[in-house]
C-alpha cells in the first residue's frame, strides 16, 4: 500500500511539473553576475571558482560575467537561475532592470551572495527579490551564532544542530521584506555590532513575481569558498532557484522595455528670449503662457512661431532698502483654469507693489490673445516678510476634481545672519530671539495659523471667492489653524503638479545648505526632497529633512543644543509660533539627494541640488499621435533644475515608490524651471538658462518629441581618402551608416558640384576634373523614406595641402632635460610646384602636459586661421562686398572689427551673420546668407577680421632654423615643436595650411 501511494505521489509530482512548464534539454545552465561600481570584494575570484567547482560536480554549467549588457530576454532565457556574486552599486541600466525582471516574471531564479544586497537601491523590485538591503556591519569577521530557523530546505538541511557557528563578515540590513522565509538568523548576543536586534535573518528564501529568490548573507572572505558546510549551503540555494530547469514562459512578463533614448527629441520654440521664465501652462490651441519673474506674462503663438508680451504687472521683484539682498518674489506661478476653453480664466501668483506685503492669487481672463486686467477676481493674499530673501514657491496646479493647489515657500532666510555669535550654519533655522524672525522657519512652515511653507488646497467660486474641500489638513473652525493647508513642513516647494486620475500631489522640496551632517549638535546635513502626498499631510520642515532625518533644537542666545525633535510628535514651542504647539507626525519624502552621492538613491549624481515635480503621465488622457507611448503611463516625471537629470519614477501597487529611470536621457536641459503636459499629449519644457537674475542666451521654451515608428539610419562617420590636390583629383568615400530597424538602406552622394550619384555600397569613387572648393556629403535612405544626412566635407580641387617637414638633424634627443640645446630645421614643400612664402611659415615651441593637450595644439590653428582667414575672403564672394581698409558696398573689415572689438561673443556673432545673413546693422544693403559655409571657416574669416584690431597680442615665431634652449617645465611635460605653413591658394580655390609637430617627452628619473 505505501508503495501505491508512493507512486500516485510521484505521478502527482510529474503531472504538476510537466503542467507547469516544458522541462529544458540537457543540464541546467546559471550565470555568475559579479560587476561591481562600488566597493569591490577581493573574494569575488574565489566565489567564481567554487561554483563552477559546484558545477561541476552537481550537473548544472556555470556562466560568468561582469558585462551587464548581456541582461536581455535572448541572454538570460538561457540561464535556469542567475546568481549575484557580491555585485555593488548601481550594476544595471533601465533597460537590462526590465530585462531581468521579465526573465524572473517567466519562471527565472536568482542567488544573490552577500554584497547583493549592498546593490540597486533605488529598484524597489531589486530590493524586494533580493530581500533587504545591506545597512551596516561590524569592524573585521566576527564569529557568531547562525540559528537556524528551517531545517527543511535545501540550503540548511545539512545541518544537524540548530545553531551554526561560524565567521564572516556580518550584515546589518533595512527594508527586509516581510514575505521572505528565513532560513537563519543572528544571535546578536554572540558578537558585537548588531544593529537588527531579535529579528537578525542572514539568509532567507521565496517565490517572487514568478520566480523564485534565494539571499544568502555569507561569503565575504575566500575562506567561505572552502569552508564545505557554507558550500553545501550555497549549493542548496544554487539548486532552490534552478527549480524544475523549465523553459522561461515570457508570455508572463510584465515589465516592458523603456524606449530606445534616441527616440526622443528636442524641439525649441523659442530661444534666447525670456528674462527670468518661472511657470508655464499650455492653451487648447497649442499657445504657451509663459510668467517671469519680474511681472512679464509671454505668449508664444503657434500661428506666428513668435513671442510677445501679452501682460506687465507691476510687481516687487527686488528689495527696495536692504542692500545686497536678493529678493526672490514677483511674478511667481501661472496657470491656467481647467475650464478655461469656457470660461478663460488664467490664474496668476504674484508679489504686487505697495505697502501692503502680501503674495497673492489671482485671475483674469485671456482672450484672442490679450488679458482683460478689469477682470482680475482677487482669490488670496498670503502675507510675507519683504526684503529679505529667499523661499517663495509659487506653483499652482490643478487637481482632476478642479481643485486649486498653490505651493508657498517658508519665507526665511538659510544664510548666517552678520555679527551675531550663533548662527544657522546651514541646518535648520530656528531662531526664535525677538527681532530675529526671518531666521526661523518655525514662525512659517512648522506654524498651522500661517500659509507660508505651505501647499494649499481651495475650490474657487464663480465670484472668486473659495470653499474649502474635504480632506485638508485641518477642518474648518479648527483652532489655531488654517484651513487652506493642505500640507505642511515645506521649504520650498518651488514646482508641483497632481496626478490627474490618482489624485496624488507631488512637489520639489529645494533644501538646506549643510555638507555634513552634525549628528548630536544641530542635526542631518541638507538633502533635497521629492514628495508625494496621497492625503493631506506635514512633512517635517524645519524640525526634519529626507527620510525624517532629525534637526536638534537649539538656542540661538547659548549655543546650546537641545533633544532631536521627534516625528511622530512634532513640538513647536518657537515664540513666533500662533499656531498649535504639537504637530501632526511627520511624513517622510519619498526621493531625497545630498549634495554628495546617495546610497539611497545613486542615480541623482553629485553637485548643486533643486528638486522639482513634473507631471505624472497617462497617454489615454490625449488623443494623436504626439503623446508618449504607454509605457509611461503611471509614472512620474521629475528633474532637478541644477543637475540637468529628468527622470521616469515608476510607482508599485500601492502608489509607493518602486524605482527611477532615465527620462529621454539624450536631451540636454538648461536650468529646467517647468515642465508641463500639453493638450496633445506632449510634454513641454521651459528653460530658465545657466545665468541667475538675468536673460540668457540658453533660455528656451520648447518640447519632447517621441518617434515611435520608424526611425532615419544612423550616420557614425565618414571618411575621405583625399581632401585636397590637383586636378584631376581622386577621392574615395566611405560612411559608417546602419538602420535601427535593420531595413535595407542606400546611398546618395553629393559631390558639391551639381553632380550625384546613388550607389547600395557604402564606398564611392569620385574624379573632380575642375579646380574649385566642394562639400562632399551623403544622404543614407531607409526602404521606408526616413533619411539621415551626413556633415559635408570640404574637397579643395586644383590645390594641394603644403607639405611641412621638421628635422632635428641625425642626433634628435630621445628626451629633453631643462638647459638643453636643441636644433631644429623646417622645411616647406608645395606639392603643386608653388613658390613657398617663408614668411607664412610659423614655429612655437610649447611645454604641454599629456598627448590629448599635445593633439589640440597641432597647427597653431589660431595663428594660421587668420592668415586662412584672409585668403578665403579674396576666395570667396566676400570681396564683392568689403574690403580690409578701403569703403565698398559693405563695411570694411577694419570697421568691423572696431564695432565688435568689446563684444564677448564677438566671434560667435560674426559667424552667425556669416552663415545667415542679414541687414540693418550697417544701412540697407543686405548680407547673403552662407548656408553651405562650414563652422570652420567662419571661425577662420572671423578670426582674421578681429585680428586687424592691432590690440591683440600676436603670437612671434621663431626662426624656421634655428635652437631651442628648453626650459624648466611641470614634471612629466612634454616639448612640443610646431610648425605650419599656409600657401596662397589658386585660381578657383582656397589656400591651405599644412602642420607638423616632433614631440619630446622630458627625462625621468629612471632613465
Amino acid at each position: 500500500m505505501k508503495k501505491i501511494f508512493n507512486a500516485l505521489l510521484l505521478g502527482f509530482a510529474l503531472i504538476i511539473v510537466s503542467c507547469s512548464g516544458n522541462k529544458r534539454e540537457g543540464e541546467p545552465k546559471v550565470l555568475v553576475f559579479s560587476k561591481t561600481v562600488a566597493f569591490k570584494h577581493a573574494s569575488i575570484p574565489a566565489g567564481i571558482s567554487a561554483i563552477q567547482k559546484l558545477g561541476l560536480e552537481n550537473g548544472f554549467a556555470v556562466d560568468t560575467t561582469k558585462n551587464a549588457a548581456l541582461f536581455t530576454d535572448e541572454n538570460l532565457k538561457q540561464y535556469s537561475a542567475v546568481i549575484f556574486l557580491s555585485t555593488t552599486g548601481n550594476v544595471l541600466d533601465q533597460y537590462q532592470e526590465a530585462a531581468f525582471e521579465r526573465y524572473i516574471q517567466a519562471g527565472g531564479g536568482y542567488v544573490g551572495i552577500h554584497a547583493a544586497a549592498d546593490t540597486e537601491y533605488d529598484w524597489g523590485w531589486y530590493n524586494d527579490l533580493a530581500g533587504a538591503q545591506f545597512l551596516s556591519h561590524p569592524k573585521g569577521m566576527p564569529t557568531a551564532d547562525f540559528i537556524i530557523k528551517d531545517k527543511n530546505f535545501k540550503a540548511t538541511q545539512f545541518l544537524t544542530d540548530s545553531v551554526w557557528t561560524r565567521t564572516d563578515e556580518l550584515y546589518n540590513y533595512k527594508n527586509i521584506n516581510p514575505d521572505i522565509n528565513v532560513l537563519m538568523t543572528l544571535d546578536e548576543s554572540s558578537y558585537e555590532g548588531g544593529k537588527n536586534g531579535d529579528f537578525h535573518p542572514i539568509a532567507w528564501y521565496h517565490d517572487f513575481d514568478g520566480g523564485r529568490a534565494f539571499y544568502t548573507g555569507g561569503g565575504h572572505a575566500d575562506a567561505s569558498y572552502s569552508e564545505d558546510l557554507f558550500l553545501k549551503h550555497l549549493l542548496g540555494g544554487i539548486q532552490y532557484a534552478i527549480g524544475g530547469n523549465l523553459v522561461l514562459d515570457y508570455s508572463k512578463a510584465t515589465s516592458r522595455i523603456p524606449p530606445d533614448a534616441d527616440r526622443f527629441t528636442k524641439v525649441t520654440l523659442s530661444e534666447g528670449m525670456f528674462f527670468e521664465p518661472t511657470e508655464m501652462t499650455i492653451l487648447p490651441n497649442g499657445d504657451v503662457l509663459v510668467a517671469q519673474r519680474r511681472g512679464e506674462v509671454m505668449l508664444y503663438s503657434t500661428e506666428t512661431n513668435a513671442l510677445s508680451e501679452v501682460l506687465k504687472l507691476d510687481v516687487y521683484s527686488k528689495t527696495l532698502n536692504a542692500r545686497g539682498v536678493n529678493a526672490e518674489e514677483g511674478l511667481m506661478g501661472l496657470q491656467k483654469d481647467p475650464d478655461y476653453v469656457n470660461n478663460h480664466w488664467i490664474y496668476l501668483y504674484y508679489s504686487p507693489t505697495g505697502d501692503k506685503w502680501v503674495n497673492r492669487l489671482s485671475r483674469m481672463k485671456f482672450t484672442d490673445g490679450k488679458f482683460d486686467v478689469a477682470s482680475e477676481q482677487v482669490i488670496m493674499d498670503v502675507d510675507s516678510q519683504r526684503e529679505i530673501c529667499c523661499h517663495t514657491g509659487g506653483s499652482i496646479a490643478f487637481g482632476p476634481d478642479g481643485l486649486l493647489y498653490l505651493s508657498t515657500g517658508d519665507n526665511s532666510t538659510p544664510f548666517n545672519e552678520k555679527g551675531v555669535k550663533y548662527v544657522n550654519n546651514g541646518f535648520a533655522p530656528l531662531n526664535d530671539i525677538p527681532g530675529h524672525e526671518q531666521y526661523d522657519a518655525r514662525r512659517s512652515s512648522a506654524n498651522t495659523n500661517d500659509l507660508r511653507g505651505k501647499i494649499l488646497r481651495i475650490k474657487v467660486k464663480e465670484d472668486g471667492t473659495y470653499d474649502i474641500p474635504e480632506g485638508n489638513l485641518f477642518p474648518v473652525g479648527t483652532e489655531k489653524t488654517r484651513p487652506e493647508i493642505y500640507t505642511m513642513g515645506h521649504r520650498n516647494p518651488y514646482r508641483i503638479s497632481v496626478d490627474m486620475k490618482k489624485g496624488y500631489l507631488y512637489w520639489g522640496d529645494v533644501g538646506p545648505d549643510a555638507r555634513a551632517d552634525s549628528l548630536g549638535n544641530r542635526g542631518p546635513r541638507g538633502y533635497d526632497e521629492m514628495n508625494q502626498a496621497k492625503k493631506a499631510g506635514n512633512f517635517g520642515w524645519p524640525m526634519f529633512i529626507g527620510n525624517n532625518f532629525a534637526y536638534n533644537a537649539y538656542d540661538y542666545e547659548t549655543g546650546e543644543t537641545g533633544a532631536t525633535f521627534d516625528p511622530e510628535k512634532p513640538i513647536n514651542n518657537s515664540r513666533n509660533n500662533t499656531g498649535l504647539t504639537e504637530l501632526p507626525p511627520a511624513m517622510p519624502a519619498y526621493i531625497y539627494y545630498p549634495y554628495v552621492g546617495s546610497q539611497d538613491f545613486p542615480q541623482t549624481a553629485t553637485g548643486g541640488r533643486n528638486a522639482m515635480a513634473g507631471p505624472t503621465y497617462y497617454s489615454d488622457m490625449f488623443d494623436g499621435d504626439e503623446k508618449l507611448p504607454s509605457y509611461y503611463d503611471g509614472k512620474v516625471i521629475i528633474y532637478d533644475w541644477m543637475r540637468g537629470w529628468m527622470f521616469a519614477v515608476h510607482l508599485d501597487e500601492n502608489g509607493d515608490f518602486s524605482k527611477m529611470e532615465p527620462f529621454a536621457p539624450n536631451i540636454e536641459v538648461n536650468s529646467l524651471i517647468d515642465m508641463e503636459v500639453g493638450p496633445n499629449g506632449k510634454i513641454y519644457l521651459l528653460e530658465y538658462g545657466s545665468g541667475w537674475f538675468s536673460q540668457n542666451a540658453n533660455s528656451s521654451l520648447g518640447y519632447i518629441e517621441f518617434n515611435g515608428g520608424n526611425r532615419p539610419p544612423l550616420i557614425s562617420d565618414m571618411t575621405v581618402s583625399e581632401t585636397a590636390g590637383g586636378i584631376p583629383l581622386t577621392v574615395k568615400a566611405t560612411v559608417e551608416a546602419s538602420d535601427r530597424e535593420n531595413d535595407a538602406i542606400k546611398y546618395i552622394w553629393d559631390f558639391g558640384n551639381g553632380d550625384t550619384k546613388e550607389t547600395t555600397e557604402s564606398n564611392v569613387s569620385y574624379t573632380y576634373e575642375d579646380a574649385g572648393v566642394y562639400k562632399l556629403k551623403v544622404t543614407v535612405a531607409d526602404v521606408k523614406g526616413e533619411e539621415a544626412i551626413s556633415e559635408s566635407t570640404g574637397i579643395v580641387a586644383g590645390n594641394s595641402r603644403p607639405e611641412v617637414a621638421i628635422s632635428l638633424g641625425e642626433s634628435a634627443p630621445e628626451f629633453y632635460m631643462p638647459g638643453q640645446k636643441i636644433a631644429y630645421d623646417v622645411t616647406v614643400t608645395d606639392p603643386d610646384g608653388t613658390a613657398v612664402d617663408a614668411s607664412n611659415i610659423f614655429v612655437s615651441v610649447d611645454y604641454l602636459e599629456g598627448m590629448d593637450k599635445v593633439a589640440m595644439n597641432l597647427g597653431h590653428q589660431q595663428v594660421s586661421a587668420t592668415v586662412t582667414g584672409k585668403a578665403l575672403t579674396q576666395a570667396m564672394d566676400c570681396k564683392t562686398c568689403h574690403k580690409e581698409a578701403e569703403p565698398s558696398i559693405g563695411p570694411n573689415y577694419k570697421d568691423i572689427a572696431a564695432k565688435y572689438r568689446k563684444r564677448k561673443d564677438a566671434l560667435k556673432y560674426l559667424q552667425g551673420k556669416m552663415k545667415t545673413g542679414g541687414s540693418g546693422v550697417w544701412g540697407e544693403v543686405t548680407m547673403p546668407a552662407h548656408p553651405n559655409i562650414t563652422s570652420d571657416e567662419t571661425r577662420q574669416i572671423g578670426l582674421y577680421i578681429l585680428s586687424l584690431n592691432g590690440d591683440e597680442k600676436k603670437e612671434k615665431s621663431l626662426p624656421s632654423k634655428g635652437i631651442i634652449t628648453a626650459e624648466s617645465s611641470a614634471p612629466g611635460n612634454m616639448l612640443v615643436i610646431t610648425a605650419s605653413y599656409t600657401d596662397a591658394g589658386a585660381e578657383g580655390t582656397i589656400p591651405l595650411t599644412g602642420s607638423k609637430s616632433v614631440v619630446i617627452p622630458a627625462k625621468t628619473e629612471n632613465k
